[in-house]
């Protein structure tokens, strides 16, 4: 956390830098059977298809991921899999119930904006940095 002095006051303040424009937020998260997608739609009118394997490969729970990891990697799944439930978690997060009984998963919004797998935005690569 950031300790820094606001400059209007001289009053310590505890908060990160503020961000020049707000991180997108998820507005939508629609299950599409016929393609096995889910389609997460912004708060900024981006919108992309998520592949179910490919959302399910990259959960970031502890159990798939590790407990002590920087980063992120690409775990495919042994079984086709199929999004159940789709809850949210608080204010920046969603919780997917996948049909191999796996959901322990938290996909924070930011994450799964980084995980975006349309053409503009390209998709993570191999890791993603914690």
């Amino acid at each position: 956390m950031f300790r820094g002095t606001d400059s209007s006051a001289g009053a310590p303040c505890y908060h990160g830098p503020m961000p020049s424009s707000p991180e997108p937020i998820l507005t939508e998260a629609r299950r599409l059977p016929e393609s096995n997608a889910l389609r997460l739609t912004w708060s900024d009118g981006h919108a992309a298809d998520y592949p179910y394997d490919y959302l399910r490969g990259w959960c970031p729970c502890a159990a798939c991921q590790g407990h002590s990891n920087l980063k992120i990697h690409f775990r495919p799944a042994g079984v086709p899999v199929v999004a159940g439930s789709i809850q949210p978690v608080g204010n920046y997060a969603i919780s997917i119930a996948w049909s191999d009984g796996h959901g322990t998963g938290i996909y924070r919004y930011g994450f799964l904006r980084d995980l975006c797998p349309c053409p503009v935005c390209g998709g993570p690569g191999e890791a993603i940095d914690v």
